[in-house]
């Protein structure tokens, strides 16, 4: 079965499927005039500070704020992606896949932002009084009812999905990773998991939203504090790091001992597929969460959910892409730089692991197996919103029960599950939501930019002036 999902990958992430990802970054980037490099700190500042009173307009509606919807996006997003995804791209693409890893984040966060923005304006509400939206919304809405075959197959595709990435990869990882540390059967892990899963999404969004603002910062900050200390001990090879990603982004890495050797285009499918894996621009799983959002303009929120990307990609990817580079530990023949010997036939969270341990000692290997569990727990609990988002989408609201036992049992049966097949079984999962969620954004680009003007040339000096006039009353 992995030949088989294997061919089926290789097909989807060829030539075609790349075009389309890098095409419609670039094209939303142009057309909407580099808004994620312009915006940046303004999107941010909207994330993470409140407005004043004046601006924040009583006619908001929707469950969450917008600090609650960046962190369960993040959650989802922040995962294991970022630990063992990153490995993996590594030791299959070499340095250079840091480098298309960043290209993918820098023209994600263009369309991210335009995934969020169709979400909020095309959300509904459904029988419980939540709001929803997503990909599947924004082309019926938009496009119309002869494009909901469009909206079906990434509905469809979604909710098998959160049974792939966000759920049996991420109980995967976690479970390698607890067997590595500490010793703990798979199993155990898997049951255990299931349990703390169950509890949390039969909360509902609410729960959901609450656990991902409260683990979401600790978690980060514990992993990307470790990363930096590492960095920073090791500051003299951080420019020779820099050197091996850009020279293996354009050069093949020659092959030395067992190592095979990697050629250019392996380094670009595997950073374009793990880099997708980690910030997920362009599978439309944003969107899933951005309708949910507590706000007065679509804009808002779609550069709060930019922001994500950013976050994930070129600050949470890096650092791990540099630990692994400056210690060596990405060439299964030896360290590249500073020339660390090795266990070969470690992958994903536990090579990363095994990083961290060589740099900093037992403290190194608990900061990545605590991050392993966190992070992909959270991205389980995350992405199950996703899955139900798209659940509910095909079946209605009457069956989620079912939907939930599902994602249960399938977080249990991840855990025991074959490394190699889960992750193939995942790149296949991202394709086939990011192709339909593609063709929409490119077809409804218009309403893309017409909503950004609409807030930066009109609303937006609206809500300024009346601040200015109610402050100097």
């Amino acid at each position: 079965m992995l030949d088989v999902l294997n061919k089926i990958n290789s097909f989807l992430w060829g030539t075609p499927s790349l075009v389309l990802l890098f095409g419609t970054g670039l094209f939303l980037t142009i057309m909407l005039k580099g808004l994620q490099f312009k915006k940046l700190f303004y999107a941010f500042k909207l994330a993470f500070t409140k407005e004043p009173k004046s601006e924040s307009s009583s006619e908001s509606e929707g469950d969450i704020s917008n600090f609650k919807t960046l962190m369960t996006a993040l959650s989802a997003t922040i995962g294991n992606g970022n630990i063992a995804g990153v490995a993996t791209a590594l030791t299959i693409g070499g340095p250079g896949a840091i480098f298309w890893m960043w290209i993918v984040g820098l023209l994600g966060m263009a369309t991210k932002y335009a995934e969020a923005l169709l979400a909020m304006k095309y959300r509904v509400k459904n029988k419980n009084g939540e709001y929803s939206g997503g990909p599947m919304y924004y082309v019926e809405k938009g496009l119309g009812s002869k494009w909901k075959w469009l909206a079906v197959a990434f509905a469809f595709f979604g909710a098998f999905a959160a049974l792939g990435i966000g759920n049996s990869v991420q109980s995967n990882t976690i479970a390698d990773v607890m067997t590595t540390s500490f010793h703990i059967n798979n199993w155990v892990t898997g049951v255990v998991l299931a349990v703390l899963t169950g509890l949390i999404i039969f909360g509902g969004i609410q729960r959901i939203s609450t656990v991902a603002s409260f683990f979401v910062p600790i978690m980060a900050f514990l992993y990307i504090g470790g990363s930096l200390l590492i960095i920073g001990l090791n500051y003299d090879l951080i420019i020779p790091a820099f050197k091996l990603i850009f020279h293996y982004a354009f050069n093949p890495v020659a092959a030395a001992g067992g190592f095979a050797g990697i050629v250019i285009s392996e380094a670009i499918r595997s950073g374009v597929s793990r880099g997708i894996f980690s910030n997920e621009a362009g599978l439309g799983t944003a969107a899933l969460i951005a309708g949910n959002a507590k706000t007065d303009h679509p804009v808002k929120q779609a550069l709060v959910a930019m922001t994500g990307t950013f976050i994930v990609t070129i600050i949470v990817c890096t650092m791990t892409g540099l630990v692994l580079i400056i210690t060596g530990f990405w060439d299964p023949t030896g360290g590249a730089i500073s020339g660390v010997q090795h266990a070969a036939d470690l992958d994903g969270g536990a090579l990363t692991s095994a990083a961290f341990g060589h740099a900093l000692g037992i403290a190194g290997e608990y900061i990545v197996s605590f991050s392993v569990i966190f992070f992909g727990f959270s991205t389980i609990v995350g992405w199950y919103m996703y899955g139900e988002k798209c659940f509910e989408y095909l079946t209605g609201y009457r069956y989620i029960l079912s939907y939930r036992l599902i994602y249960v049992i399938a977080t249990g049966m991840g855990a025991v599950a074959n490394l190699e097949l889960v992750w193939a079984f995942a790149d296949m999962s991202n394709a086939l939501m990011m192709i339909p969620n593609l063709i929409a954004l490119l077809l409804l680009y218009k309403v893309i930019v017409k909503e950004t003007n609409h807030y930066f040339n009109e609303y937006l000096p609206g809500q300024m002036r009346s601040y200015s006039n109610r402050k100097a009353s």
